[in-house]
């Protein structure tokens, strides 16, 4: 179960990652709303990704 969830976190860090990544670039699926908040979950989703990926090695 602990693999799946580090999974999880990989997976749910990605889809983040993807969307931010689109509304700083392109103006969608958020048109622009907030840069700021753009680039705290941009943060907040690379420390995801970092945990999940740390934890998964871990376990082995």
């Amino acid at each position: 179960m602990p693999k799946a969830m580090c999974i999880a976190g990989l997976v749910v860090s990605s889809l983040v990652l993807l969307l931010v990544g689109l509304d700083l670039v392109l103006g969608w699926p958020f048109s622009k709303a907030s840069t700021t908040l753009d680039v705290g979950f941009l943060i907040a989703a690379l420390l995801l990704a970092y945990a999940s990926w740390t934890t998964y090695r871990e376990q082995g």
